[in-house]
């Protein structure tokens, strides 16, 4: 208990100077959101007034009090630009970047750990290579690449190729703006415009988680334990069930604690991308914008949820792992 109670005022105190410095750097990093808010025509008292408006012309150390006194009440401000309270644009993009970043998340590892599974049984073999080779190209391309690609191929390659209509995917939205259908109708709809943002982060995910999986089962399969267990001959199901498994476990919980995170932030350029309206478009409108609130109050998530998964990680790992108790 006392164990989990400093783990908590440590992550507490981390959350605060990650926010801290956010708050700096936003204000050091040049142009002036009043400048965007306001016509080319305006005046120099015009400015000033906005700027007043938004509680600008106030000295540093004042905005900052503000904010932390705001933030410790849980409130995260208003939108410069939207004029609506952050709480409620974060409310709103949050559920479509989660349902996009779960999904990923889900098959990025059930596709990766398979496949590396595969990888280390057939080591050394033309299986192997291939699979090596397809992974490793496909975790160097860059997110918004492979995203371009599969739009060039799968919508508008399938419709100059006369690809059956199954095949031509939408590229941009979650939904047919044009659409009135409605119940399962609407949810094919948004299922198949989720195919391809889905199909980019799962991709590039589970080649990653492959190479990852592949090198600790290799690790395992020439252990001394794992050799004595083959030489008593037991069977090869139960060496991979209880021997390998058991012990491939404990790292990759570990890694899908870290994986966490990049349900929300890793989505930021196929979210672009394909105009999803999620924390990662919405984060990056507010940072062209210069939408200070906004900015914290994506931050403040983001943050919090990297630290919260490296903890439930940390915590996890000894229950997993009894090695790790002491």
């Amino acid at each position: 208990m006392r164990l989990l109670v400093r783990r908590l005022l440590d992550s507490a105190v981390l959350l605060w100077l990650v926010l801290t410095f956010t708050f700096l750097l936003l204000r050091a990093a040049p142009g002036d959101p009043a400048a965007l808010l306001i016509p080319p025509s305006a005046t120099a008292a015009d400015a000033a007034r906005a700027r007043a408006e938004l509680g600008l012309d106030r000295p540093l150390v004042v905005q900052y009090a503000r904010w932390a006194r705001d933030i410790l009440k849980g409130d995260l401000g208003q939108s410069f630009v939207q004029r609506r309270p952050v709480a409620q644009l974060l409310a709103g993009a949050l559920p479509v970047s989660l349902g996009l970043g779960l999904s990923s998340l889900a098959l990025t590892f059930l596709i990766g750990m398979a496949v590396g599974a595969v990888q280390a049984a057939r080591r050394d073999t033309a299986t192997d290579t291939v699979l090596t080779v397809l992974t490793t190209s496909v975790y160097a391309a860059p997110s918004y690449w492979l995203a371009l690609a599969l739009v060039a191929c799968f919508t508008y390659g399938a419709a100059r190729w006369r690809f059956p209509a199954v095949l031509r995917l939408p590229a941009f939205g979650i939904h047919d703006p044009a659409g009135t259908s409605s119940g399962f109708g609407a949810a094919v709809d948004v299922l198949r415009h989720a195919i391809l943002p889905v199909a980019t982060l799962t991709a590039i995910g589970a080649a990653g988680i492959a190479r990852y999986t592949r090198t600790i089962a290799v690790n395992l399969l020439r252990a001394d334990f794992v050799r004595t267990a083959r030489a008593k001959g037991v069977p090869g199901v139960t060496i991979y069930t209880r021997h390998v498994l058991s012990n491939a476990l404990p790292p990759l919980v570990v890694l899908f604690a870290l994986a966490l995170p990049g349900v929300l932030a890793g989505s930021v350029f196929v979210e672009v991308v394909f105009a999803w309206p999620g924390m990662g478009r919405l984060m990056v409108t507010a940072i062209f914008a210069r939408d200070y609130p906004v900015v914290m109050g994506a931050a403040a998530l983001y943050a919090a949820l990297v630290i919260l998964a490296n903890l439930a990680g940390d915590l996890a790992l000894p229950i997993l792992d009894p090695r790790r108790r002491a």
